[in-house]
Formats: structure tokens, sequence, C-alpha cells
């Protein structure tokens, strides 16, 4: 018979992704082992074994419930009846209020996707896939030519926002003079007017 889940088996595994995220984006994946993982979650080595069996599992988990939040943020912002602009922006800025809070599992995800097996990885990208797939299907509402035959625009620039927004958690400060909402109209209007587009 199977042993039946603890009551607080959600909680305690969002602790030990948090723990371990902080773990391995400070030592680097190579470096950070279960035990110094176990010792940072405040668990026996066993006990984090019987969540996740290895380090492999335990990168994925990471990577998969960070990727899963965002998609789950963007869907429940992306508002069609918004003219495109807006809709955009609140996109951007779901984007960035996932990611309060989350520069450790960031880290992970950005430095950690080459250690997964194929499978994992493939399971990933059809999540990150349908993230970008909204963002485009906008940028193609704003900009028609981007998905024109031949002219292999509209990834790039996607994948352009993207940059911009991936790596905020490098310089960004919560209390800084720019919040996540200036950010996020900042990000929109580069990509939608240039810099020149920008207004205090």
């Amino acid at each position: 018979m199977a042993r039946p889940r603890a009551a607080d088996f959600a909680e305690k595994q969002a602790h030990i992704l948090d723990s371990a995220a902080a773990v391995f984006a400070e030592l680097g994946m190579d470096k950070a082992s279960m035990s110094q993982i176990a010792r940072e979650c405040g668990v026996s080595k066993a006990l984090l074994y019987h969540y996740y069996p290895s380090r492999d599992a335990l990168i994925f988990a990471i990577i998969n419930t960070h990727i899963s939040h965002l998609d789950e943020a963007v869907i429940a912002a992306d508002d069609p009846a918004l003219p495109a602009d807006k809709r955009l922006e609140k996109l951007v800025q779901a984007v960035l209020e996932t990611y309060r809070g989350a520069d450790d599992a960031h880290k992970v995800q950005l430095n950690a996707f080459g250690a997964l097996s194929e499978a994992q990885r493939a399971q990933l990208r059809d999540t990150e896939k349908r993230i970008v797939a909204r963002f485009a299907n906008v940028l193609k509402e704003l900009n028609p030519k981007l998905a024109d035959p031949g002219t292999h625009l509209l990834t790039p620039v996607t994948m352009s926002l993207f940059g911009m927004l991936n790596w905020v958690y490098t310089w960004f400060k919560e209390d800084g003079p720019v919040t996540r909402e200036d950010y996020a109209r900042i990000a929109t209007r580069i990509i939608l007017d240039g810099v020149g587009g920008v207004q205090p």
C-alpha cells in the first residue's frame, strides 16, 4: 500500500525547491551536492531523496515549477479585449511579477538546462514555446509585417523582448527608483517605439 502524503507535503516541497535553488545559484550546478542542499533545507538527506530521487530530478523540478508558474501567470494576464499595446504591456508585467523573489530559480533555469535529459528538456521547451507564442501573437497583431513570408522577423523580435526580461535579475533592485510596473512599460515602449518612445 502506498504511503499517504503528509498534509504539508506541498509546503515542504516548495521549501525544498526554494532552498535547493539558492544552493545551486550560489555554488553552481557542478559543486552543489545533495548533502549541502539537505542542510540548507533543514531536512535529512534521506527525506530529500524521498521527495527527489536524484540531483537531476531536483534540478528539473526547480525549472519546471518556475516555468509552469510563468505559463500560468501569462495565461491569466492575457486579455484579448485590450488594445494590443496594453495587452503586451500586461503580459510583460506578468513575467516581471512572476520573477519577483524567483532569482535563484531563474538562474537555475538559465544555467542548468543542459544538465537535463532530452525528455526533460523537451517537456520544458513545450511550456516555453506556449509562453513565447502568446507574446509573438500580440507582436504580430501590432506589426503584421513581422510575420510576412520570408522576413523571419517575428522570432528575433519576440526573443529580443525576452532578452530584456530574462536578465532583469542582474540589475533590478526592489527598493530602487524603477518599479517592476515602470520597467514593464519601458520594455514595452522600447519594443514598440524604440528608445525614442520611452518617456519619463
